[in-house]
This record gives C-alpha cells, structure tokens and sequence, in this order.
C-alpha cells in the first residue's frame, strides 16, 4: 500500500488547506505559534474520509461518514467553509464562538444540499483569539473527533465526544475502558450534515507559555492510547515530529481507520488570566454542561458506514464503519483515491 506525501493545500479527499510550509510558524503581536500536520488513509480503507485545516489562527479536523465517496465531500466542504470566514483570516485574533457556529450552520447546511442529508462529519479544532488583549484557545466540537490540550506537562482531553459510549459513561453504565471495546462505540449522536442535533460545544481556554494543542480524527485515539499520546506530546520537541511519530503509532497498531494529527504550539506568551476553562454554547453568557444526553432509544448495529434513524423520536445518528478485521472493506489498490497527507 502506499503511503505517498501530496502537497499541503490540495482539496481532494483526505487532504487539506494549510500554511504553504509543510510545518510552519506564525508570529504575530503577542503569541507565536509554530504547528504540524498529517493524514494518512491507514491500512485497511480504501478511502481518506478525513480532512483538515492547519493556517493561523484555525486548526481543524473533520471525519466524514456515509461512505460510497460521501464522506470525504462531507469533511471536505466542512473545511471549505471553515476557510473562506472573514473572522478567521490569516493572523485574525477576533473570532467569537458566535462567528464559529454561523460558520458550522452554513458548512451543516452546505453538507445537507451536496449529500442531501446523506453524509455527516465530525468537526473539532481550536482558534487562537484573543479577548482584552489577553490569548484564548477557542476549543469547539461536534461528533466524536478530538482536541486535547499539553499544558505544564499534563495532557487533559478538552473535547467532550458526543458518541453513544461517551453518554454512558458519563451515566455511569459503562467504564472508559469498556468503550473502547463496546459494540455502540462507532454511534455519533451529533454531526454536521445529518439529524437534528448539529450544535457545537466551545470551550474558552487559557493560553499559557508552552502549551501544545493536538487536534485528531478518532483514528488515533481508537489505535493509540492517552499515555502514548502524553509521551508523544511531551518527548519531542518539534510540532511536526510529533504529529509524525502519533500516525505512525496509530499505523503500527492496526491502522484500521483514516488518521489525522495537527499539533499546534505557543510561544511568546504575555502574562494573563490563569483562571479556570469557560465552556458552553455559542451565544450563552453563563457555562453550562455541554455533556451529550443519555441516549433513549437503541438502533441495530451496522458493519457499513451508514445514517440511521431512531424511528420514535426521528433522531439520526451516524454509524461508523466497523474496524474490524473480518468486516472490514478489502484495500483495492486500483481505487487507492484516499492518498495521505503529511506536513
């Protein structure tokens, strides 16, 4: 199988819009940034589903779902949208939460009109603002990729997944170390593209000297554990390293999923609020649990990367492929469309 480089900026499937460097740096007054990126289709799909932005101040990572070709339009017009807001403009600091869901509406609305309603993503990244002249990491989600934080030499998730697991976990059903293995693990209960519930969870993050954000497709996090993330993170020093070193653990351990990896460090820090993470929903005053609900109707299981319907409360939710060894689909190197991506 093959594992060619193209080139940062392309936007056919499973690639993304970037900073013309394959790893780059970014100063402007205040906080310099410097960040790497890859994506790669993995070893067992034919397909690269994901994609990604990587260009000061956003970086993002969309996961598309639907397959039979759609899900890669999904992730792609997601990251289309997300590149052409006035808000988010190359060294722009001013970007609200508001501005990022009227962002996420039209790439929800976009999606709907390419796939009619056939197709999803999965969205998640982190804008560099700032607010009274002290920086923030805008963190925002929705579905089940993830953007976690180094910070001081601890590693903490920001993102909430907002998956089937996830809601039993937080009710107490299952353990996080049963989700990683249970049957439901695969169901997104929110999308971009599909179903009733496409709103985006914002956290409003602190930015201290030396933090190191890592945006992912759930291709890392279901091949390579939190430690080896932190060690990753922690260990080497270069941004694009470390996104590197994290695909290719990801690879080493079954490469069952498309994976994509962006990391993003701060340097040149001025000293500001050091108080506690704000999370909620854009335009709310006041945090509030952004915690996904307990899920209320169960739907069957599916081996294809398809959007179900809860009939009761008409509900969709978005059925991963199963990453499997017997279930998976055959590589075909003669549709091999999904080629990687690394900075």
């Amino acid at each position: 199988m093959s594992h060619d480089a193209q080139t940062p900026g392309a936007t056919e499937p499973g690639s993304g819009v970037a900073a013309p460097e394959a790893s780059a740096t970014a100063v402007s007054a205040g906080v310099g940034l410097s960040f790497g990126f890859g994506s790669d289709r993995g070893l067992r799909r034919e397909l690269n589903e994901d994609s990604f932005l990587a260009c000061d101040p956003i970086f993002a990572v969309a996961d598309g779902m639907g397959g039979h070709e759609a899900g890669e339009v999904a992730s792609r017009e997601c990251i289309s949208v997300l590149s052409r807001q006035p808000a988010l403009i190359a060294g722009s600091r001013t970007a609200t939460a508001a501005d990022l869901a009227t962002a996420l509406r039209q790439a929800d609305s976009r999606i709907r009109e390419v796939s009619a309603a056939r197709a999803g993503t999965t969205v998640t990244g982190v804008t560099l603002v700032e607010e009274r002249g002290v920086p923030y990491w805008l963190v925002f989600n929705v579905g089940d990729s993830r953007t976690y934080r180094l910070s001081q030499g601890e590693l903490a998730q920001v993102s909430v997944d907002h998956s089937e697991v996830q809601e039993l976990v937080d009710g107490g059903y299952i353990t996080p170390a049963e989700a990683l293995v249970h049957p439901r693990r695969h169901v997104v209960t929110r999308a971009l593209g599909t179903g009733n519930d496409t709103e985006a969870d914002y956290w409003l993050v602190p930015v201290v000297e030396g933090d190191r954000m890592m945006v992912c497709s759930d291709g890392l996090t279901n091949e390579v554990t939190d430690d080896q993330i932190h060690r990753a993170l922690s260990t080497l020093s270069h941004p694009q390293d470390a996104v590197d070193s994290l695909i290719q653990s990801a690879l080493r351990s079954g490469g069952r999923d498309n994976v994509t990896v962006v990391v993003v460090d701060a340097s040149n820090v001025r000293d500001g609020d050091n108080g506690q993470t704000h999370s909620g929903r854009a335009g709310e005053s006041t945090a509030e649990d952004t915690l996904p609900r307990i899920p209320r109707i169960p739907v069957d299981d599916s081996t294809d990367e398809t959007v179900q319907t809860l009939e009761a409360s008409n509900e969709p939710v978005l059925t991963r492929q199963a990453e499997t060894a017997d279930t998976a689909e055959p590589f075909s190197p003669q549709n091999n469309f999904g080629d990687d991506i690394h900075g």
